[in-house]
């Protein structure tokens, strides 16, 4: 029996990681420089923590998450999401005791269950970056400037800013009975999905791909023209914030998020490339979650972004090289294999790539091993080089040799590769 992944899921070999790294590197540096700190939730949740949270009705929570019963019966889930595994920590740890306002984020696998295609699969990787306690608009601004900065720093052209509002339990219900009033007369022109969503969770039809459906929300009531006052004052405000940082973006009242949760500004950056499944990031105010989900009465904002999509983004035209060994040393007889082991060890510890042969072979075959893995340079060390006390360092990539010094060879290498 062969035993290979299961459907939408995928292995990250050695040669993709270096990608991922620096996508971890970069989100790591910058959300530092913001304030933000690194919370690390469990990936298995209370399934009720999610229906809550997401809603009943979405497709999330109706079609897509991994559940099951645990021995005792009670039903877990493997993360569709963070945001509602990171405001059950804020609530459950009391974070706002120590600081009302919190900056958070988290880095890891999610689990859906959907038809895998480009750059998603059924686990995937987000950064997931909130902050909760503050009511914005400021903080709004704020998240989506971390997340355009973040694309610009990875060197992401040719992205689109869409930003909306969702209005809030005030304003939104109007907007909501027209809305389904309208897609109501035009229900036969839906597809089966929309026809269910359309009374259940009207919002949704604006996020289907069909054509159809599509042509049927281009003529949709616009949400902008059912704002309250105050969600009026707070859109306005964000765009203003945005506009003194000269960040362009496309007022979208079309825009909508997936979850029942979300209130107020809405936000996404898109990109061409991708297909259909053209986002790159998502985000948007959730300001009653906190409250429903037991803790204080705290709003929040937060933001995901898919990794695999940006691999899938860098890969396309800046793909990063996997790091290579510094040095290979190749050793000739029993003496010589213990001073490479002894100083393999010395400068691995000063976090310097060092690879060595675990066996004992030839000259040839070793210098064909330290090619194979791009080894930067060779030091070829015989027992007779050791009585004599003079190895050859050879440069894999311009040939060239010279004669070292063994009896100070661990300082002359680590000098060399740790020299800028």
């Amino acid at each position: 029996m062969e035993f290979k992944t299961i459907k939408g899921f995928r292995d990250i070999l050695p040669d993709e990681t270096a990608t991922w790294q620096h996508l971890d590197r970069e989100a790591r540096r910058l959300l530092a420089a913001f304030g933000f700190r690194e919370l690390k939730p469990p990936l298995l949740e209370r399934t009720d923590l999610f229906s809550r949270s997401i809603g009943e009705e979405t497709d999330i929570v109706a079609k897509e998450m991994y559940s099951f019963p645990d021995r005792k019966g009670r039903m877990l889930t493997l993360r569709p999401e963070a945001t509602a595994s990171v405001v059950r920590a804020y609530i459950q740890h009391r974070l706002y005791d120590e600081q009302p306002t919190q900056k958070l984020f988290t880095i890891g696998p999610m689990f859906r269950h959907e038809r895998p295609q480009k750059g998603r699969f059924r686990q995937f990787h987000q950064i997931d970056v909130e902050i909760i306690g503050d009511p914005g608009p400021r903080s709004d601004a704020e998240l989506i400037v971390v997340a355009m900065e973040f694309l610009r720093r990875l060197e992401l052209a040719e992205v689109s800013l869409l930003i909306n509002s969702l209005g809030c339990p005030a304003c939104r219900p109007g907007f909501r009975t027209d809305l389904t009033r309208y897609l109501a007369r035009r229900s036969d022109s839906l597809c089966g999905d929309c026809q269910r969503r359309a009374d259940t969770n009207p919002l949704r039809v604006f996020d289907c791909k069909v054509p159809g459906c599509r042509q049927v929300v281009s003529d949709a009531p616009s949400i902008l023209r059912f704002l309250c006052d105050d969600c009026q004052t707070h859109l306005s405000a964000v765009e203003e914030y945005l506009e003194s940082l000269g960040i362009s973006f496309h007022l979208n009242h079309k825009l909508v998020r997936g979850l029942d949760y979300y209130t107020r500004t809405a936000f996404e950056i898109q990109t061409d490339r991708l297909g259909s499944q053209n986002a790159i990031l998502g985000g948007g105010r959730y300001d009653g979650l906190v409250k429903k989900l037991g803790g204080p009465d705290h709003p929040g904002i937060g933001f995901a972004i898919g990794v695999e999509r940006l691999v899938t983004l860098l890969d396309e035209g800046q793909k990063k090289t996997p790091a290579v060994p510094e040095l290979y040393i190749a050793d000739l007889g029993p003496a010589a294999a213990r001073s490479a082991f002894r100083w393999a060890h010395a400068l691995r510890g000063c976090g310097i790539w060092v690879e060595i042969s675990y066996d004992a072979k030839g000259l040839k075959a070793q210098m064909r091993k330290a090619d194979r893995l791009r080894a930067k340079r060779v030091l070829i060390v015989g027992d007779d080089e050791l009585a004599a006390g003079r190895g050859i360092l050879r440069d894999m990539r311009t040939k060239a040799q010279r004669e070292v010094d063994l009896d100070h060879v661990v300082e002359t290498l680590k000098g060399e590769i740790l020299s800028p």
